[in-house]
């Protein structure tokens, strides 16, 4: 049944619920309906919002009614309060007031609108409907008519308690999470609309195009790349995550939503600060990154080593990836580059910093270190402890590859720099960074024969769990610490699905051999039999330019120097471009810092 009936008589055109005179109808749904009424008990209009169809008997309208009314005693900023819950001739419904506020319906147009505009009122919504979720209710029927926006930028969601949920164990755990899921995916829907300015799959009711959507249909939804208003490379990841056609690679719950669309508002825009302002409050509270376990005898151990050469305390201190990248930050200020005559060019070794800062400087920065793990709990301790060993082993890798002439501290460091986003990921942000690997496995193919599907890549994965490119926060901080535009061009690793072109100068080279090392790396994230392919693509992007071979890659990639002498292994193969030139990276390179 479509709608209540209205009145027998013909004469009477105005048609009644009750006491509500039925105005027009604002949406409907295979579930639910909104109508605009007009309730003459207070002379105001009202949203009046019902199941398409009727309870089947008595006790399922009780039921009905014990179910809308739990729902409306929900209390959230994100939730319209309901002003009535009643029922006229086994007709049940809920009641709002409709005060100065449209429906999200009423509000699109096939133009869409801009994410800057929609993504603070979903926002609101997700944070409502998360707390409904973790109340133990599901909406069951997301529809941009149940977005309720008012004049002063509020969203609110209505209907919640309205649809009763399908599956007899409603009750179970696992029915409330897979609803859950469910609201979760339609609102992933009404983003795409609202965006798109068009319904995906060319229909509005979210619910009849979840059925059409894999598990239970075929049908792929993606934003379109055309519009009236561009959508945002990060936005577009996190939508399309949103409605992705592989269960698995969808948000679970409202909150993991919430936080990648609340990542990308922050940093989206030169108004927002950028990406830095995810991390400067964590930054603050447990520093960039944990002292390496042992911190204490490192500390004593320096202090031993007093009247040592730079070089030998660099040893030490670059054992430490969090010690090292706390002793750059500390250098490359412009105010102490400035007071310890660094000059104008950036600091890019250890021993460099030791020699401007000192073996005392050394210790302070050493014992005001968060001590290992900081607030990570063991299990995500591990996790950074693996990635800090994978780090270090780029630096190696980078080392071994480097063309002759370079200097071996300088591409270890810049090989680190160049995971310094995946760094403050894994420390700050550790759930996130299992959304994200998660997202990046391939899936076994669904039939036998098909091929698997592919994950996606690094980028995409974070921009659909942070809102932000891992990159970005890599690059945002090297900026905070005050590094220049040459420093920021090295630590930015090449992407892997861009080409790699010649080098231009030694900022280029450097840049190159430490991309190149960090690809031998995540060779080993590979699955096995990717694992030849992905190397064989690493010696075809950077083989002619560093001079590596298939056999080069591999031993390195097993953590094997390829040569007895890395430094010299290219000498009069691999190009040298302006070696000698007088540029201030070149006249650095055995320093570690331009004149």
């Amino acid at each position: 049944m479509a709608a209540p009936p209205p009145p027998r008589s013909a004469a009477q055109a105005v048609r009644h619920l009750g006491r509500f005179q039925l105005l027009r109808l604002l949406g409907k749904s295979a579930r639910s309906m909104l109508w605009l009424v007009s309730d003459p008990r207070v002379g105001q209009e009202m949203v009046l919002m019902l199941p398409r169809t009727q309870p089947a008997d008595a006790d399922a309208l009780q039921r009905w009614l014990e179910a809308a009314r739990r729902a409306a005693r929900v209390d959230h900023p994100g939730l319209q309060p309901a002003v009535e819950v009643g029922e006229h001739e086994r007709w049940p419904y809920i009641a709002y007031d409709r005060g100065n506020t449209v429906t999200l319906a009423e509000r699109l147009s096939s133009k869409g609108l801009p994410g800057a505009e929609l993504v603070p009122w979903m926002l609101q919504v997700l944070q409502g409907l998360a707390f409904a979720h973790e109340a133990g209710l599901a909406h069951h029927d997301v529809q941009a008519g149940m977005l309720a926006l008012s004049e002063n930028g509020t969203c609110t969601l209505m209907g919640l308690g309205v649809v009763s949920p399908a599956d007899a164990d409603a009750a179970s755990l696992q029915a409330q999470r897979r609803a859950a899921e469910r609201d979760v995916l339609g609102l992933g829907l009404v983003l795409h609309h609202a965006l798109a300015g068009t319904a995906p799959l060319e229909q509005a009711d979210t619910g009849v195009v979840i059925d059409r959507m894999p598990p239970l249909g075929r049908e792929i939804v993606r934003l379109p790349w055309t519009g009236a208003h561009p959508i945002p490379e990060p936005l577009r990841a996190i939508v399309n995550r949103a409605t992705d056609r592989q269960e698995r690679q969808r948000y679970r719950n409202a909150r993991t939503l919430e936080r990648a669309l609340s990542g990308w508002l922050r940093t989206d825009g030169e108004s927002s600060g950028g990406p830095i302002m995810l991390l400067l409050d964590r930054m603050r509270a447990a520093g960039l990154l944990p002292a390496m376990p042992g911190g204490a005898s490192r500390a004593a151990r320096l202090a031993s080593l007093e009247r040592q050469r730079s070089t030998d305390l660099a040893e030490i201190v670059i054992q430490d990836v969090g010690l090292t990248f706390e002793l750059l930050r500390s250098v490359n200020g412009g105010s102490m580059r400035t007071t310890m005559g660094g000059g104008n060019g950036p600091i890019l070794t250890a021993r460099r910093a030791i020699e401007m800062i000192g073996i005392d400087g050394v210790r302070r920065v050493a014992t005001a270190m968060r001590p290992w793990p900081g607030p990570l709990n063991e299990a995500h301790a591990t996790e950074l402890s693996a990635l800090l060993d994978r780090v270090r082993l780029a630096g190696r890798v980078a080392q071994w590859l480097r063309p002759a002439g370079y200097d071996a501290e300088v591409v270890f460091l810049l090989a680190m720099l160049q995971s310094l986003g995946r760094l403050v990921v894994q420390y700050h942000f550790p759930e996130e960074a299992v959304q994200i690997r998660r997202l990046m496995q391939p899936a076994p193919p669904a039939k036998a024969g098909e091929p698997e599907d592919p994950g996606m890549g690094e980028e995409g994965a974070s921009f659909a769990v942070l809102g932000v490119d891992i990159d970005a926060l890599g690059v945002a901080v090297a900026r905070h610490w005050g590094m220049d535009d040459s420093v920021v061009h090295m630590v930015r690793r090449v992407p892997w699905t861009a080409p790699v072109h010649s080098p231009d100068g030694d900022d280029d080279l450097l840049r190159l051999t430490a991309s190149c090392a960090n690809e031998v790396v995540d060779a080993r994230s590979v699955p096995a039999h990717h694992r030849l392919a992905w190397l064989q693509r690493v010696v075809q992007r950077y083989g002619r330019i560093l001079g590596v071979t298939l056999r080069d890659v591999q031993m390195a990639a097993q953590g094997v120097s390829p040569y007895d002498e890395p430094a010299d292994h290219a000498a009069g193969s691999a190009p040298q471009p302006g070696a000698g030139a007088g540029t201030a990276s070149a006249a650095g390179l055995a320093t570690g810092a331009a004149p």
